[in-house]
């Protein structure tokens, strides 16, 4: 798994404050934008995480390059719908050679296991290479390819649903690979908006856990970053 930070919107701490601000006062944002100072603009931020004004984070985004992950965890990701997407299509590329199938780790400490997912994936892909050679178009063959096959996707996301995003999927009750797409994400988000990604990610960093009987019994310890 390979997770990569393409782009985000330039200071994107003073973009969201120019944004908050706007709305009380008397000039325009382009002058806000060059004359807050730092102090101001956490000031203005502390406000805004504090009263849930949070349609002011949708003015900055991020956009990841995630490679290497798995189909199961790509059907998960795209079920955040606030967010824009562009995946490596199985229809329009062929594979000559078999592609990486993403083996859980619970499968690979198992030698026995791990036999049994590497014979099927290569049977799988075995039939696979056949139906394309037959002349079988590669949109039709890829009907065998499992939630295993390695993709690769685009993704852009504005800062009030990376928050969302971070704090579903890096609990520790969320599934294994994406919960580790989200945490290399928060991890690369963090120094671009050390105020607003201050307290991100599962919602125990912040105060109780709210999974009641669903709970993992095992919080994350709050971590001080400066």
């Amino acid at each position: 798994m390979q997770v990569n930070l393409l782009y985000h919107t330039p200071d994107p701490e003073r973009a969201v404050a120019t944004a908050a601000r706007l709305c009380y006062a008397p000039v325009g944002a382009a002058e806000l934008m060059d004359t807050l100072d730092d102090e101001h603009i956490h000031k203005v931020l502390a406000t805004i995480m504090r009263s849930g004004h949070f349609s002011t984070l949708e003015h900055a985004s991020y956009t990841f390059a995630i490679d290497g992950v798995s189909r199961a965890m790509t059907h998960q990701l795209v079920r955040h719908r606030l967010a824009s997407y562009n995946q490596q299509s199985q229809r329009y590329v062929a594979f000559k050679d078999k592609p990486e199938f993403i083996m859980p780790a619970s499968i690979a400490a198992d030698d026995d296991a791990r036999g049994l997912f590497e014979h099927v994936t290569d049977v799988i892909y075995d039939a696979y290479r056949t139906l394309v050679d037959a002349g079988v178009p590669a949109e039709d063959a890829r009907y065998l390819l499992p939630n295993a096959a390695e993709t690769k996707i685009v993704v852009t996301m504005n800062i009030r649903e990376l928050l969302h995003f971070f704090s579903t999927r890096c609990c520790n009750r969320a599934q294994w690979e994406i919960r580790a797409v989200a945490d290399a994400m928060l991890e690369l988000v963090r120094p671009t908006a050390p105020f607003i990604f201050m307290d991100a990610g599962a919602p125990c960093v912040r105060g109780a856990c709210p999974e009641g009987s669903m709970s993992c019994g095992h919080p994350h310890e709050r971590v001080e970053r400066s």
